[in-house]
């Protein structure tokens, strides 16, 4: 210890002590000189020539400028891990077997399961459809035990239902959270044209754009020529027009048969090899895609696009807006959202599913918006544990 040293559940400094009392600190200081080694003088700005007394006159002006300490909050999507390797393992089990409808329902069974143990009060904004078509993860419906936090919740139990059932790359089960009354829903509205990219990407494209224009200003941005970018489409006979515009303006087309989440967050995910994602695709993935890239530090943009007159016509009756431009902010509007998805087939970040003497393997992506952190966790599940789960429902 520094010789004329004190310590009595204070900050200590050479030849004094700074506790706190209220929103303040106060000082007991004796009369010698500070160490500048040791004084907080040097944080607060103040000359290094002069003496910290207890009258020192601009003491409370420091005082002010130390914080107490926060503690940090909850951060849910940790315990959406769980949900989502839940889902994951049991529509991994289904995978190359043909079935998509099993797939799902398997999934959807885990992943309802688990949601009843997380202490949330959540409501179900995006799930697996309207109640009378869904029995459980349907739009409404309320999960978790009933206590704080207050959120919504948007699921998709396999995105990629088709590919999960051929056995094939780019199926994850997901979940994103954002506080109650901040996430866009869909209603109606199946499907949005969008446009997505990655952090560095942010600012640089415009949905209504052409996509000559946008690859030649992501270009600019990203300091990469337009040959060399990569160009996430869905292939649907609806995007052939686009495929071929893409195509002449020299970029690559990374073209995905199902997955349009994994698609979106692919652009956020340094080597994944995709820039950008352009075209009409599920408004639902939409939302949850813009949970994930708020915390991936991305951008998504999208206009609703209707089916046929009559869908535009009843929508439109309830106040949705066809021509407007869907920000990731008017998405999910909360800067405090989650995202968490567990891959079932391998992807471009994720392995999937694998199965042991032991157990099971997953590799999970964790999102959250407020603190910007990513995470990617492997998890080890012992067999005994997962029968368990598995007489449980799933």
């Amino acid at each position: 210890m520094f010789p004329g040293c004190e310590q009595a559940r204070g900050h200590l400094f050479e030849h004094g002590v700074l506790r706190p009392e209220g929103e303040y600190l106060t000082g007991e200081w004796s009369d010698r000189l500070y160490d500048k080694r040791t004084h907080p003088s040097s944080i607060a700005g103040i000359d290094d020539t002069t003496r910290m007394t207890k009258d020192f006159p601009d003491y409370r002006e420091y005082a002010s400028r130390v914080q107490p300490p926060s503690r940090p909050d909850r951060n849910i999507a940790l315990e959406m891990i769980r949900v989502t390797e839940a889902a994951a393992i049991a529509a991994a089990r289904w995978a190359g077997r043909g079935d998509k409808n099993a797939a799902d329902g398997a999934a959807v069974d885990a992943m309802r399961f688990v949601l009843g143990a997380i202490a949330m009060d959540g409501i179900v904004v995006i799930g697996e459809g309207e109640k009378d078509e869904a029995p459980m993860l349907y739009n409404g419906e309320r999960i978790g035990d009933g206590r704080p936090p207050l959120v919504d919740v948007a699921v998709d139990p396999v995105d990629g239902t088709t590919l999960t059932a051929a056995g094939r790359n780019g199926a994850l089960s997901v979940i994103a959270l954002s506080e109650r009354g901040s996430m866009f829903n869909p209603g109606p509205c199946v499907y949005m044209k969008k446009v997505a990219v990655g952090p560095r990407g942010r600012g640089s494209v415009d949905v209504n754009a052409s996509a000559t224009d946008n690859l030649r200003e992501l270009s600019q941005r990203l300091k990469k020529p337009v040959q060399e970018l990569g160009v996430v489409i869905l292939d649907r006979p609806r995007h052939d027009s686009l495929v071929e515009e893409v195509r002449e303006a020299g970029a690559r087309v990374l073209s995905i048969s199902d997955g349009d989440v994994a698609g979106a967050i692919a652009t956020g995910w340094p080597n994944s090899g995709a820039d950008v994602l352009f075209g009409i695709g599920g408004t639902p993935e939409g939302v949850i895609a813009a949970a994930a890239l708020k915390g991936l530090g991305g951008e998504i943009q999208g206009v609703l696009h209707p089916r046929d007159a009559e869908e535009q016509r009843y929508a439109e009756s309830l106040g949705y807006d066809f021509s407007r431009v869907l920000s990731t902010d008017d998405l999910v509007a909360s800067d405090n959202c989650f995202f968490s998805a567990t891959a079932i087939t391998d992807g471009d970040f994720l392995r999937g599913v694998r199965f042991y003497d032991f157990g099971a393997t997953t590799q999970s992506l964790v999102v959250r918006s407020r603190s910007g952190t990513v995470r990617t966790i492997e998890t080890f599940h012992r067999h005994d544990k997962l029968q368990e789960f598995t007489t449980a429902g799933f």
